[in-house]
């Protein structure tokens, strides 16, 4: 055998030994999805309501109107709005409502149901029950949405996101410079920035689960975004 043969010879199985010995490749970057959250417990009132409310949501119109008002505690400054919840009646009946609304007199753990939605766990007169409740993805169609409050201009913006599936937990706008910055959210239900300009803006959305969306050209008053922020398992 040939001194080069060898030397060949060596080298590969220097290279083998060297793979043999390599450190084992990096786990896979975990799930983006937070752990879910547990039931919580409380009592439930009713309400007349509308849809409207500290959320600044539109006035609905159709029936049953399946809505709540959520006490201050679990309202979060607004962290809450759009949100959806199975809520679990003393007869261990299930509805499925929406946080429209904040109700400051509610304890910890309580929610003001509305009417119709109060109506298919226990008859109104009623009055107030036992309920535990949980929350789950919205059964939504089509991309997220946003929403521009009336008056927002390139000095002062104020943007709503509406049509998620989870919770919103913060809104982020591109600069001149390329970074992403805060936008502070406001508690009733929008997150407002200064000085963005006239737009159009690119906006980053992340939900409560930890999942992030970034779309562009956005420009309001109503502007539909290019995607859904998808389900957790």
């Amino acid at each position: 055998m040939s001194a080069i043969a060898a030397f060949g010879g060596l080298t590969a199985a220097v290279a083998v030994g060297v793979a043999c010995n390599s450190p084992p490749p990096p786990p896979p970057p975990p799930s983006p999805c937070a752990t879910p959250e547990p039931f919580h417990s409380g009592q439930a009132t009713h309400y007349t309501a509308n849809g409207t409310g500290q959320c600044s949501f539109d006035r609905r119109v159709g029936r049953p109107l399946l809505v709540a008002a959520i006490n201050g505690a679990d309202y979060e400054k607004s962290a809450r709005c759009g949100s959806c919840l199975v809520v679990v009646g003393p007869d261990e009946h299930e509805i499925l409502v929406e946080i429209v609304d904040h109700c400051p007199g509610c304890k910890p753990g309580s929610l003001d149901l509305s009417r119709d939605a109060f109506a298919l766990l226990a008859p109104l007169e009623r009055g107030r029950i036992p309920i535990r409740w949980l929350p789950v993805p919205c059964d939504v169609e089509g991309p997220l949405t946003y929403h521009f409050k009336p008056g927002s201009n390139p000095s002062w913006a104020a943007i709503q996101i509406r049509n998620h599936r989870y919770p919103i937990a913060a809104v982020d706008a591109r600069n001149d410079r390329g970074t992403f910055t805060s936008l502070s959210r406001a508690s009733y239900n929008y997150f407002v920035g200064k000085a963005l300009g006239a737009g159009p803006y690119t906006l980053r959305v992340t939900d409560s689960r930890g999942q992030t969306h970034v779309d562009t050209g956005v420009v309001g008053p109503d502007h539909a975004g290019s995607a859904q922020l998808p389900r957790c398992p």
